[in-house]
């Protein structure tokens, strides 16, 4: 999808050097996949502490089983 975006070209400039991509697209593209990544770890470490832990489980039974 086409997109016409007003973008810091010094930050650019300096995300291609950064990340060694050849184009700008790839650098743009890569920037919004670690965006995202870092958004939903966010999300993820959230949750820590809400999810309650039994006890009782024992992983390395369960591992045997399979």
């Amino acid at each position: 999808m086409p997109t016409n975006l007003a973008i810091d070209e010094k930050l650019l400039k300096e995300a291609l050097r950064l990340g060694g991509f050849k184009t700008k697209k790839n650098t743009v593209n890569e920037a919004l996949r670690e965006y995202v990544r870092r958004k939903k770890q966010k999300e993820i470490l959230s949750l820590f502490g809400a999810v309650e832990m039994d006890e009782a489980y024992d992983y390395k039974k369960e591992r045997r089983k399979r």
